[in-house]
């Protein structure tokens, strides 16, 4: 559906483009069609916070076990943007239950629902997960979203928390529904920049 919508704009785009050139004057219509579809794909300042944060970091990954028990593994990350300056794109290769472990991120600033927007897929799995949520001026979010159980084949809903402790350190908490369906932490991400 969101790549038949995606087609839909800019075949739109397209034809007033067209339009356009073949008529002197846009009609009042195509105008603010056109203003209306411009403003969502400008970049702005959601978009400049994101880009301050692309680099190199090391992590520390604190894994939570349902019985309390924590384990610690490392990693390391790349940051970059995207789509000339859109969208976030994490890679990350860590370890994860002492195997090899990548990842692929990519989160984004929707201009039309003033919302974030977040997608996670990675080596452990087929499946992707999609989040959204919000971030303050200082850079603390909010995300919940899900990803399917390959036991259930359900849809299992996790919220993330992060936070930025100085221009280098970044917070990343994870959680999600624990054996007795209450919530629990999974993980906790310290990203270091290098």
């Amino acid at each position: 559906m969101t790549k038949l919508r995606v087609a839909t704009a800019l075949l739109i785009l397209m034809s007033m483009a067209v339009s356009a050139h073949d008529h002197a004057e846009m009609s009042a219509e195509e105008k603010a069609m056109m203003e209306a579809y411009m403003k969502a794909a400008t970049p702005g300042p959601q978009h400049a916070a994101m880009a301050s944060k692309a680099g190199a970091y090391a992590l520390e990954i604190k894994n939570f076990a349902p019985d309390g028990t924590t384990t610690m593994e490392s990693g390391k990350a790349t940051r970059r943007m995207n789509l000339d300056g859109r969208v976030m794109v994490e890679e990350v290769q860590a370890s994860m239950m002492g195997q090899s472990f990548t990842g692929y991120g990519m989160t984004g600033y929707d201009n039309v629902s003033g919302r974030y927007w977040s997608t996670w897929n990675d080596s452990m799995s087929t499946g992707i997960m999609v989040s959204d949520g919000s971030c303050d001026d200082k850079g603390k979010c909010a995300f919940s979203g899900s990803w399917n159980d390959p036991l259930t084949k359900a849809p299992v809903s996790a919220r993330t928390e992060s936070e930025w402790m100085d221009d280098a350190t970044e917070i990343f908490r994870m959680y999600g529904p624990g054996p007795d369906g209450k919530e629990m932490q999974m993980m906790e991400i310290t990203y270091r920049r290098q």
